[in-house]
C-alpha cells in the first residue's frame, strides 16, 4: 500500500462523483475499457438478480470462472498469500488459540481460512459464504494444503443471520472484505444476529472501505462507510464496538473494526 494511501484526502474521495471519475481515467486510460466492460456486466447481472446477495452471487461466479484468487480480490499469487498471511498473523497476535472455535464469514477460496484450518484444533474452523463458486475453489485450496483431516465446515449461506448456527459458540468471528461489498442492511442483518453465535468473550473482527467523506458504493460491488455510522449500527443491537488503529499499519487498504457481547480488554 502506497505511504499516502490512508491520507486525509483520499478518504474523504467520492468515487461516484464525475471530478473523481474523469482524473482518474486521465491518469489511468488503460482501465477505461476494462471499467465500462464491468459496468456492462454488472448492470446486466442487476436486471437478472435484483436483491444483493443474488447479484453479488451472480458476480462471483463470473469472477471465480476467470480465476479464484482475483475473484477474492488478489490480483497476483503472491498477494493472495500475503494477504491471507496477514489475516492469519492479525488474529493469532490477537489471541486466536488452537482450541478456539471460528467462524468465517466469507471464507472465499480459503485465502486466510487455511492457515487457520490449520491452527486450529480439528473441527474448529467454519467457513461460510453465498458463492457455491468460490466455495468450491475453497475445497481446490483445503484439497492443496493436504487439511482434510482437520474436518473444517465449508457451508453455502444465502443471508447472514447465521440461524443455522448453535448460540454462545464462537471465540472469534471474522468476516475480511464482506461488508466492503454488502450495503448497509446486509451489515445491519448480520450486527443483529452475531451476538447470538458468539461467547461471552469472543469477538467479532471485519473490514470495512473507510470514508471520511461522503458514504456512496461504486456498481454496487464497492462500499464506502464512515467508522461512526458503523460504530453505532453494532452499538444499536447492543454490542461494544471499537475502531482497530493497529490494523492501519497493515499494508491493506481496507480498515477494521471489532465488536463483542462484553467489553474486551482495550475497550472505553
Amino acid at each position: 500500500m502506497p505511504a499516502d494511501a490512508r491520507s486525509p484526502k483520499k478518504l474523504r474521495h467520492n468515487r461516484t462523483a464525475l471530478t473523481h471519475k474523469t482524473g482518474y481515467a486521465l491518469r489511468h486510460p488503460g482501465r477505461v475499457v476494462p471499467y465500462l466492460r464491468r459496468a456492462g456486466r454488472d448492470a446486466w447481472l442487476r436486471l437478472k438478480h435484483p436483491d444483493h446477495v443474488g447479484y453479488y452471487r451472480a458476480v462471483m461466479a463470473s469472477d471465480t470462472q476467470r480465476n479464484p484468487e482475483a475473484a477474492v480480490g488478489s490480483r497476483t499469487h503472491d498477494r493472495w498469500l500475503a494477504l491471507g498471511q496477514m489475516q492469519f498473523d492479525y488474529l493469532v497476535e490477537h489471541g486466536l488459540c488452537p482450541e478456539h472455535r471460528m467462524l468465517d464469514i466469507g471464507c472465499g477460496n480459503l485465502r486466510g481460512g487455511w492457515r487457520f484450518i490449520d491452527h486450529l484444533d480439528t473441527g474448529n474452523y467454519y467457513g461460510i459464504d453465498i458463492s457455491p463458486d468460490i466455495l468450491m475453489a475453497g475445497k481446490k485450496t483445503l484439497v492443496e494444503r493436504r487439511l482434510q483431516e482437520k474436518l473444517p465446515h465449508l457451508t453455502i449461506s444465502g443471508d447472514l443471520t447465521l440461524d443455522f448456527l448453535p448460540g454462545d459458540h464462537f471465540d472469534v468471528v471474522h468476516a475480511h472484505s464482506v461488508f466492503s461489498h454488502s450495503p448497509l442492511e446486509v451489515i445491519d442483518e448480520c450486527l443483529a444476529h452475531v451476538g447470538r453465535v458468539l461467547t461471552e468473550t469472543g469477538f467479532f473482527d471485519f473490514t470495512f472501505d473507510r470514508t471520511e467523506g461522503t458514504e456512496h458504493q461504486v456498481l454496487r460491488e464497492d462500499f464506502y462507510y464512515r467508522t461512526e455510522t458503523l460504530v453505532a449500527l453494532a452499538q444499536r443491537h447492543g454490542l461494544h464496538a471499537r475502531f482497530m488503529e493497529d490494523w492501519e499499519k497493515r499494508p491493506h487498504g481496507q480498515s477494521k473494526i471489532r465488536v463483542s457481547r462484553s467489553p474486551l480488554p482495550g475497550d472505553c
